[in-house]
């Protein structure tokens, strides 16, 4: 079956997120890999979401995160606003509860954050790597705040992440009946950006227009990105997606899982074959909670254009072509106002 006729028969009202097990993800049998492939493209057709088991990042890896970012958030807030991200170029840094405001017709969202791109683990602290000189309105140097730990804890973690964003590429590759390489010189120097995100309790009356992170898809406010690779801390509920009849569909934490949803790069380079679906985020647990997302994008250079296999006479271009580091500035002035 085309990629076309694919959307055409998509079931978009799904009630439950799949789980894919990447246990032979670097399989090298081609079959296995085409099984895997077949899996992500349902997924990725109907639902634009997926979550993935046996992903290898260590746990010890993730609770190491975890405390650092516990360590981090429960900083004063003035210590934390020196690295306010209006302060950078780059937008990387902290951004404050109700600073951003993914859903337009919310009043902000009820979260707070702190951003970092690539940076070698074992180079200086904020080291300019010149591998970013060219990653337009991202080139710039990390900024980090001062508690010991934090900086190597978060960087161990993100370059595990990359590594599982450079797995998948391969099984995306096919799923869009495309040769395994075709992102391999596309993501040569990825775009891939983090964010480390504490959601303090919700409690007392609640204001709708107020939640953890508003309901958005990935094309609309949040990053330009291929896909988010997501943590989510276990034991509370708070991410929600929404299915094609409008019904909120919860995306609990698994245990030893990692949520992938798909963004606007791949929305745009496949027609919206792929699917950019909308969801949510809000902490009504009554606790602290703490999650980290990767986007994971092209190099800034690559052209964002219909894969040709996405597009028919019935079925023509949704989006005119434009540079990934265009857009990310875009979205990035989107979510943040500045």
């Amino acid at each position: 079956m085309s990629l076309v006729e694919a959307a055409k028969r998509a079931n978009t009202s799904f009630s439950e997120i799949p789980i894919i097990n990447l246990k032979s993800v670097a399989d090298p049998d081609p079959k296995v890999q085409q099984a895997l492939a077949r899996q992500i493209r349902d997924a990725c057709v109907d639902v634009g979401f997926f979550y993935v088991s046996e992903h290898g990042i260590p746990e010890e890896t993730i609770a190491s995160a975890l405390t650092s970012m516990e360590t981090f958030f429960a900083l004063p807030h003035e210590t934390k606003m020196e690295l306010d991200n209006t302060k950078t170029p780059n937008f990387k840094g902290y951004n404050a509860v109700l600073a951003s405001n993914n859903d337009p017709t919310g009043a902000g969202d009820m979260h707070e954050g702190f951003e970092f791109g690539w940076e070698a683990l074992h180079d200086a602290p904020g080291a300019l790597d010149p591998r970013r000189a060219e990653d337009g309105s991202m080139a710039g140097a990390n900024v980090w705040p001062d508690v010991p730990g934090f900086r190597e804890a978060l960087l161990e973690y993100y370059h595990a992440a990359v590594g599982l964003g450079k797995h998948l590429f391969p099984l995306f590759a096919r799923a869009l009946d495309l040769a395994p390489d075709f992102f391999d010189d596309k993501t040569r120097n990825s775009a891939a950006l983090m964010r480390v995100l504490h959601y303090p309790p919700q409690t007392g009356p609640v204001d709708e227009r107020v939640i953890g992170i508003g309901a958005h898809t990935d094309f609309e406010v949040c990053l330009g990105h291929c896909f988010t690779i997501l943590w989510q801390q276990p034991g509370i509920q708070a991410l929600q997606v929404r299915n094609a009849r409008g019904d909120w569909i919860d995306a609990p934490p698994i245990p030893r899982t990692l949520v992938i949803n798909l963004g606007d790069q791949f929305a745009r380079w496949t027609n919206d074959v792929f699917k950019s679906t909308v969801h949510r985020a809000a902490n009504r647990s009554g606790a602290e909670r703490y999650s980290m997302p990767l986007f994971f994008g092209t190099d800034y250079d690559v052209r964002l254009e219909p894969i040709p296999s996405c597009v028919s006479e019935e079925r023509p271009p949704h989006y005119e072509a434009v540079t990934a580091g265009d857009y990310v500035k875009m979205r990035l002035q989107a979510a943040y106002g500045h």
